[in-house]
């Protein structure tokens, strides 16, 4: 089959007989009229927390929600300083906000695109925050993630991970999400591990932290009608939590198919001006995205090539925190060495999604050189 277009993502690449089984889970539901709550919730969690080690897991309504309630969890108050890298999705930035705290921009390293442990150093000495939020962006992590957790424990700045793209990441053969003080995920349907609407989770060790969070994912509720906090109403759904265990089944060869993607753009694309950045060394990615870098002056015009040879792509993300104009009036502080601004200029995400075919990577191999010949 002659292949003219790749999207730069697609949801509909289901396994034999993921369709039915959902579909007949989801007249069980209705027939029980399970919507909130129950066993097919309680499943989910299980299993999630099999999955990532983590001892408890709970489930919320979307990874932004996540995130504040993660926040609120460690006592994250008004007017708390947090730190957070200047590269990420604007949701980090919004949840330091929505719980009153004053956020500060931390630039990321330009080569790992993460956080390192210099420059966190530097920012937990010249602004003394009371927390943290460090993202494990692109399905990547930063090689230094332990060296910041170690370094925020001894300083006693709280650390939340937000893992919103690293569903299966690891770093230093450990789970991310179950080894962190407290780490948020999305499953967003875009997400390796994808809802089919808006879900999320908080991942933690601690038996207190995963009951506060558990309260305040439910109204604040210690009783049905008693209320010890206040909360969100942020309960994750049977009806996603019913697609999300049926996607957990898979997530080993989905995760796969997504890394197979990754190697085959770098193996191929060696020697362009598109150069495909793979995680650090003591990193094991999960394929979430397939991150590239270009000359700024370049990225227009090969976008534009991909474009007309019906492939996606995508800049993720297209500009740092601290520019962006919702940002300003919030801000308490930054730290910008100009990294965050230049990785925005010169990513370019190359499609990469579970089961993408060896012809789709072909043709969209083919299309970038085709455009440097």
């Amino acid at each position: 089959m002659t292949i003219s277009s790749v999207p730069f993502i697609t949801l509909n690449r289901f396994e034999n007989g993921f369709k039915e089984n959902f579909l007949n889970g989801v007249t069980k539901l209705v027939d029980n009229t399970q919507f909130v709550g129950g066993p097919v919730v309680a499943e989910l969690e299980e299993k999630l927390s099999a999955k990532t080690g983590a001892n408890y897991t709970v489930g919320c309504a979307n990874g932004t929600d996540a995130i504040q309630v993660a926040l609120r969890t460690i006592e994250v108050d008004k007017d708390d300083i947090v730190l957070l890298p200047d590269m990420t999705f604007w949701a980090t930035f919004e949840a330091v906000v929505n719980v009153g705290a004053k956020p500060v921009t931390v630039d990321v390293n330009r080569e790992t695109c993460h956080w390192d442990i210099d420059t966190f150093k530097e920012a937990v000495d010249k602004f003394n925050p009371k927390a943290a939020i460090m993202v494990h962006l692109y399905g990547h992590a930063s090689p230094d993630t332990m060296a910041i957790r170690s370094y925020a424990k001894e300083k006693g700045v709280l650390l939340v991970e937000d893992g919103a793209q690293c569903f299966g990441t690891k770093v230093d053969g450990e789970s991310i999400l179950g080894t962190a003080l407290i780490a948020t995920t999305s499953f967003y349907p875009a997400k390796v591990l994808g809802a089919s609407g808006d879900a999320g989770a908080i991942f933690t060790n601690d038996e207190n932290l995963a009951k506060t969070a558990r309260v305040l994912t439910n109204h604040g509720r210690t009783t049905h009608y008693t209320h010890g906090l206040v909360g969100w109403n942020s309960r994750i759904g049977s009806y996603e939590s019913l697609f999300l265990n049926h996607s957990l089944d898979h997530i080993d060869a989905r995760l796969d198919s997504r890394r197979v993607a990754i190697n085959y753009y770098n193996e191929h694309l060696q020697g362009l001006p598109l150069k495909v950045k793979l995680s650090a060394s003591n990193v094991e990615e999960n394929g979430y995205c397939a991150v590239a870098m270009i000359d700024p002056s370049l990225r227009g015009a090969l976008i534009e090539t991909l474009k007309g040879a019906g492939i996606g792509s995508g800049t993720i993300y297209p500009g740092a925190m601290s520019l962006q104009e919702g940002a300003d009036k919030y801000m308490h502080g930054k730290i910008d060495n100009g990294n965050a601004d230049y990785i925005s200029k010169a990513v370019l995400n190359l499609p990469c999604f579970a089961y993408i075919t060896q012809e789709e990577l072909a043709y969209v191999v083919e299309t970038v050189k085709k455009h440097f010949s």
